[in-house]
């Protein structure tokens, strides 16, 4: 699921701490890694330790199958750093398994003009040093 981007956003690496670690580390094997509690099956993002909606601790990492939903997205028409492209698309992507988990990324693979509200996704990883970032592409048409 890694590919190599060309024209890619310029990125600011985040901070990778023991919440976050499977979120920014599992896509070096090809899966997305959102928390889930162990006693409710709510999954959470941004990953914490605690399930907001049961309260319980029994919070671990599990991979999802990747596919999601463009919820909204803005096209980005400024150079607002150097060494970062002038149009790129962020977007909110819910993933298949829970539609109120919302993703921050980035649409590649395809014309900025081509990105739609709930168009089906699918994640596909960028390696920068020891982060695997998430990012989206439309889902292949068969």
């Amino acid at each position: 699921m890694s590919d190599t981007l060309i024209g890619a956003p310029a990125r600011i690496l985040p901070v990778v701490d023991r919440d976050s670690e499977a979120y920014w580390t599992w896509g070096r094997d090809g899966r997305l890694a959102i928390h889930r509690c162990q006693d409710c099956a709510y999954y959470i993002h941004p990953p914490v330790p605690f399930c907001p909606k049961c309260e319980s601790r029994a919070v671990v990492p599990e991979a999802v199958s990747g596919r999601g939903r463009v919820v909204t997205f803005t096209i980005n028409h400024k150079q607002w750093v150097q060494g970062l492209p002038e149009r790129y698309v962020l977007a909110l992507v819910a993933i298949e398994e829970q539609d109120d988990v919302r993703l921050p990324c980035n649409i590649i693979g395809c014309d900025a003009a081509d990105v739609r509200f709930d168009m089906p996704v699918e994640v596909f990883f960028e390696q920068q040093e020891d982060v695997w970032i998430p990012l989206f592409r439309p889902v292949a048409q068969s």
